[in-house]
């Protein structure tokens, strides 16, 4: 199912492509690879809550500032907090930029192969094959809880109202 109108990029409308998934729902399992290249799932992570960013790339300023920002503030709130950070980026380019900016706790997940998350949480840019920027927050069973497609791809998102979603469900 497309949906036009939903985001843009730089001012010009944009085709997403997949699911249109709504708060209250259980997410759709799906497959990523890690930067080892190995498949990963969402029920990798089962009884953890999870904060799931979608970026376009980690090397745009816009990403690379939001990933070093979920590392440092998202990842003191619980323990049982797992932070993912999906893109089609390579595996490869995402160990580098890890690396090279020391993101230790966040996880790296490549849709590159099949698109599977883009589609099943209905980001994928159809005209572009990115991922559209946005935050899902799930709780421990994989009940979406929070959802945030920031409107304008190279624009941030709202970081204050993403954490404060994430400490309501971590309490």
């Amino acid at each position: 199912m497309d949906r036009k109108n939903v985001i843009t990029v730089k001012g010009n409308p944009v085709t997403l492509a997949g699911e249109d998934i709504k708060t209250g729902r259980k997410a759709q399992d799906f497959k990523a690879l890690n930067t080892a290249l190995e498949e990963v799932r969402l029920s990798s992570f089962k009884n953890k809550i999870k904060l799931i960013a979608s970026v376009p790339s980690l090397d745009t300023p816009v990403c690379d500032l939001e990933i070093k920002r979920f590392n440092d503030e998202a990842s003191k709130l619980s323990k049982d907090l797992v932070i993912i950070f999906i893109s089609m980026d390579l595996p490869f380019a995402q160990k580098r930029f890890c690396q090279a900016n020391d993101i230790k706790i966040v996880k790296t997940l490549s849709d590159h192969r099949d698109a599977d998350f883009g589609r099943k949480f209905g980001v994928l840019i159809k005209e572009l094959r990115l991922l559209a920027r946005a935050i899902f927050i799930l709780d421990k069973d994989d009940v979406i809880k929070y959802i945030q497609v920031v409107p304008e791809l190279s624009s941030h998102p709202d970081y204050d109202a993403a954490l404060l979603a994430l400490k309501n469900i971590i309490k």
